[in-house]
């Protein structure tokens, strides 16, 4: 009974909290990346215009779809929260700091802010209802078995 009890998966309003926040996060990187890799051609195209080659461009399109799924799912979600995280602040550094333009402060501030959410997700975690979860659960019963 007592290793039940241990074990019992108790959601509470901060792994809700979590679900919520994964979710929304992902969604941007989510909706970029299959935007970009639908019109793979043309985003090559633009990116080559702000000076990033095919395989950056390539990449930031895995990036994003893949740390997008990975973080909606919880699966690997610290180092998917890194990268992403990290993308943001070189996306702010690199291509939005023209601060005489409202708009291009606003997508810099915006770019930060993400890369925090990023970050404290490092710290939290993804919580109890991921795939990380699951397979930490998973590993602890058959060490245990």
């Amino acid at each position: 009974m007592e290793f039940e009890e241990e074990n019992a998966i108790l959601v509470n309003f901060a792994d809700m909290a979590l679900l919520f926040g994964r979710i929304l996060l992902s969604l941007l990187f989510l909706e970029e990346g299959v935007e970009l890799a639908s019109n793979f051609d043309t985003a090559l195209e633009a990116m080559a215009k702000l000076g990033v080659t095919a395989p950056i461009a390539t990449a930031t399109i895995v990036l994003q779809l893949g740390a997008g799924f990975a973080i909606a799912f919880g699966l690997m979600t610290r180092l998917a929260a890194f990268g992403l995280g990290l993308f943001c602040l070189l996306t702010a550094m690199l291509f939005h700091t023209n601060f005489a333009s409202h708009n291009e402060l606003l997508h810099f501030e915006k770019d930060l802010a993400i890369a925090g959410g990023m970050f404290a997700l490092i710290v939290a975690g993804a919580g109890k209802l991921s795939l990380d979860m699951l397979i930490r659960r998973h590993w602890k019963t058959r060490l245990v078995a």
